[in-house]
């Protein structure tokens, strides 16, 4: 718990202030590396605001950093590092991404239960919403398939990584070595490869992966 509130302590400290700067329009050519998310907030006056975060997946262009932006009404009032925790009226947003997309994007108020941020609709998070509205029973499965890729790659990643490590001399003096008892051809390792990786980067679109994604791919 004390190590978890140090980070959040920490995450908290990365944000600046934003100069105001409006929200730039989401063009079509950024599917594959911007995510936009929003939400509607009631602030103190009891009116709402809508807040949405811009995270630019590829880096900034002058320095390659991926920093998450929070705008409120479409003007700039925070940036941050990631993970990033920025404070709104009630609460708070996390910000956090993975190797394949934006892992985390939550609203946590005060009090009360934590809740996604609202992609936006021409952004690839928001085609996959759009898909499961359309067809729940599809996306469901859709979905399945791809844990079950990651899954299957994250067993055969680590029978993989232990038989590497338990060739190392002092290791396989000590233990023995572990001969795994899967043995996949150079092909079959490529297929589920980019298996692992259609399935994680359909998981990131959902914002359901974690660290096994990384292990996996």
């Amino acid at each position: 718990m004390a190590e978890e509130r140090w980070r959040e302590r920490r995450a908290a400290r990365r944000a600046r202030p934003g100069s105001g700067e409006p929200l730039p329009r989401f063009r079509w050519w950024q599917l594959l590396t911007r995510s936009l998310l929003t939400a509607t907030v009631r602030e103190a006056d009891g009116r709402t605001a809508t807040y949405a975060v811009d995270v630019r997946r590829a880096g900034d262009f002058d320095d390659g950093e991926v920093r998450a932006r929070l705008y409120r009404e479409g003007a700039l009032v925070s940036r941050s590092r990631l993970p990033a925790r920025f404070a709104v009226p009630g609460g708070h947003i996390e910000v956090a991404v993975g190797t394949f997309g934006v892992r985390r994007c939550h609203y946590v108020p005060a009090d009360g239960d934590a809740w996604q941020l609202t992609p936006h609709q021409a952004s690839a998070e928001g085609r996959r919403a759009g898909f499961h509205r359309r067809h729940p029973e599809l996306s469901r499965v859709v979905g399945g398939i791809s844990t079950l890729a990651v899954l299957v790659g994250v067993v055969v990643a680590v029978l993989q990584i232990a038989e590497t490590i338990s060739q190392v001399p002092p290791i396989a003096d000590t233990l023995g070595p572990f001969d795994s008892p899967l043995h996949l051809s150079l092909a079959a390792n490529v297929t589920l490869g980019i298996a692992a990786v259609a399935g994680s980067t359909e998981r990131a679109l959902r914002l359901r992966s974690s660290w096994l994604d990384d292990l996996a791919s």
